[in-house]
This record gives C-alpha cells, structure tokens and sequence, in this order.
C-alpha cells in the first residue's frame, strides 16, 4: 500500500525525524491561509499530491504555461493563482500513464536552504533476506544512475532489524562526502529512519531528497513510504491512510476480497494463482510462448466461493483480457472451493473467452469433477506447460 507524501511525512515526524513545515490544502483559499500559517514572508513550495514520482518533472495538462507537480513559491499574492491551476487539473509525470492524474490536494510547505541534497533509501532485499540501505550523491534519474553506474549507488545491507553499526555510517558518510560535524547528526537520522522502516513494516522508505542545512542537521525535503499488505492488521491507523481514488477500480475490488491484483502495460492474458510462486512460473513459460499476462490475481487461503466467484469476474469483464489461466495448488485453499467459485461466476456472466484450469493437492479430484459436470467449455490441464498449450491453442482458434 502506498500513501502520499504529506502522510508520509506526518508518520515520519513520529520518529523524530525532521521535516519542513507544511500543511495539506484543499481548496486555493486553504493553500493561501496555509501559506500565512507556515511563514508570513515564504518563500514557500506547493506540491501536488499524487502517487507518482518525479512531480517536479512533470506538467499539468492543458497548460500554456508549463507548471510542474512541485512549484516554489516567492511571493505571497501568487499562492492563491497557482494554487487554482493545480488543484483539479491533470498531472503528467514520467511515472504516470498520459492522461496523467487528478490533483485534488496540494501541500504548502516552507522552503528550505540546503547546502547539500542527496538521495536515501530503504528497501527489502528479497535475495539476500535482509534490509538495504541506498545512498546516492544526485537526486534525479536513480533508477538509471544504478542501471548505467552501479557504482554510484552505495547499497549497504543491514540484518532484518535494520540495526545500523558505526562503520555503516563512516562509510556512508564517505561516500556521501559529508562534512565531519555533520556526522553526529547523519547517525540519528539514518538511524531513526531504520526505526521507522521496521516499526512500520514498511517495503519501501524513500527520502529523495535529504536536505542538509547550514547548522549540520538533515532534513527529509520528500518522503515515500510503501507498506506491507500483510502486516496492515497490525497497523489499523496506517490502512486508513489509503486513498482510494488513487487506486485501481479492480484492484480495489479485489482487496475487498482480501486478495492482491495487479495489472501491466502489456499483454491480453489474465492469470489467477495462490502464490507469487505460481505466478513467476506461468509468466515465464507464457514469455518463452510469445505471450504475456495482462493482470494476474492472486487468492490465498480463508475465502469463501463468493469472493473467489467476484475475483473471476475482475479478470473476465477486463477489456484486455482474451483468456484466462487458473493455476492453484490445493493446501489451506482447497481446490474444489475455487472450482465451485468458477462455475458461480460463469452462471452469472456467461463464458466468452478460452478458460483453463490446473488444480493441484488437496480435492483436486472432486474439483475436476466439479468442472466437468457442469455445461461451461471449461479446459482443463494436467501441468503447467499443458495449460499454457491449451490456453494458446484455444486463443488462436478464436483468432
């Protein structure tokens, strides 16, 4: 789950780690009276607040004038003029599709001097099972910079705890190139940080940029945070922070089922498993075929036949999707459960497009049977390699 920046910032205040002065505005009015609240001579920053990176990049659209997501703000009486040209309008950035997205909050902050930014991060290093640390000296373009220039991201791995030793941070501030009274001050806020990315379950802590001041102390100038799904129960205060019309149609639907959707750019297949596992596998078989999923689902244990029944339906009222692969290994969720839940969303909705089926582990005899006494085309396979074979067949007779 992701938030927004203002969000972000107020979570990480709570662990002592400083950040400008700023508050959320609504309406052009609120922005120009935030502004008063904040600093009677500015100047001031206004930020559109939207989940998507590089803002200050981007444009709005419609616009003669090209206004990006981030504006600073000099003089007092133009607060409330951009504040009219942001709110409502279309935000495009390099990291959102063309239509860009709807800008319905701004946050004003006071701007800060710095003599120094760079980039910080904490991330789950799934292939080592450890938390890393990343530091870089630009600001812009991080994706790229570690892609063309690893060595100009330094990654420092941590144990799961995020416990961070005095040589981690000599070495970070080496490579950094931090002044020495400044060091004192980058150990309690790397290590705060660390504190906040545990405690809060967090998959992603994202500080780009941290700002530097002139009295040696370090500022968060942007903060993004993305959560663990899975640990939200233990985080009830954090869930509400979810801004629904940030998130997709069909992925909210499906969250409300408590299962996890996602969709891509490319491709015309839908896939539902129970298992990222399963999902890598038929992904990469579907590559070597030629073919790629354009959403896939994934269901877990604990469901009912109704909810597995409204997932189906995402995937078959989805206009990209031309046919679907259902690929579950029965344990905790039995695979007659998902079998009675197909045959419960073809009553409702027909079947239009080529279905295929492989079950596997507990009630993998009684589900086939399910599927096989009741009307609907559905294909059934004996592995993965079988369901991919005849989902692609299938579709190419329809071709």
């Amino acid at each position: 789950m992701n938030i927004h920046e203002y969000q972000a910032k107020k979570l990480l205040k709570d662990f002592k780690i400083n950040i400008p002065k700023g508050l959320i505005s609504y309406t052009p009015l609120e922005a120009q009276k935030s502004a008063l609240k904040i600093s009677p001579a500015g100047p001031w920053v206004l930020k559109a607040q939207i989940q998507a990176g590089a803002r200050a990049k981007g444009h709005f659209l419609g616009h003669k004038n090209k206004i990006s997501g981030v504006e600073i703000i000099n003089r007092f009486e133009d607060i409330r003029p951009m504040a009219e040209k942001m709110l409502g309008g279309m935000l495009w950035t390099p990291q959102t599709s063309q239509k860009g997205k709807l800008v319905s909050k701004i946050y004003v902050e006071s701007f800060e001097k710095n003599q120094k930014t760079f980039y910080l991060s904490f991330v789950i290093n799934r292939i080592l099972s450890c938390i890393t640390l990343l530091a870089a000296n630009v600001t812009d373009n991080i994706v790229d910079l570690a892609q063309k220039s690893p060595n100009a991201v330094l990654r420092l791995n941590l144990d799961l705890h995020g416990r961070i030793k005095s040589k981690d941070i000599k070495h970070l501030a080496n490579f950094l190139k931090l002044p020495e009274k400044s060091r004192p001050h980058l150990k309690t806020f790397v290590q705060n940080l660390s504190k906040a990315f545990v405690s809060l379950d967090a998959t992603l802590l994202e500080i780009n940029p941290v700002g530097l001041n002139d009295d040696m102390k370090f500022t968060a100038l942007d903060a993004k945070i993305s959560f663990d799904n899975n640990a939200l129960f233990r985080h009830q205060d954090i869930a509400l922070l979810q801004d629904d019309y940030e998130t997709n149609e069909n992925t909210l639907k499906a969250l409300k089922c408590g299962f996890k959707y996602r969709e891509f750019d490319e491709g015309n297949i839908g896939l539902i498993v129970n298992g990222d596992g399963l999902a890598f596998a038929v992904q990469d078989y579907l590559k070597q075929t030629g073919y790629k999923v354009a959403c896939a689902l994934n269901i877990k244990g604990g469901v009912d036949e109704q909810k597995i029944s409204e997932s189906l339906k995402i995937m078959m009222t989805s206009p990209k999707v031309e046919g679907i692969i259902i690929n579950i290994l029965g344990g905790f969720l039995r695979c007659n459960l998902v079998a009675d839940g197909i045959i419960s969303a073809l009553s409702d909705i027909g079947l239009n497009m080529p279905l295929v089926v492989r079950f596997e582990g507990t009630n993998k005899e009684s589900a086939t049977e399910i599927l096989q006494n009741h009307h609907f085309n559905v294909l059934m396979a004996q592995s993965l390699q079988d369901a991919v074979s005849k989902l692609t067949e299938a579709m190419k007779e329809d071709d």
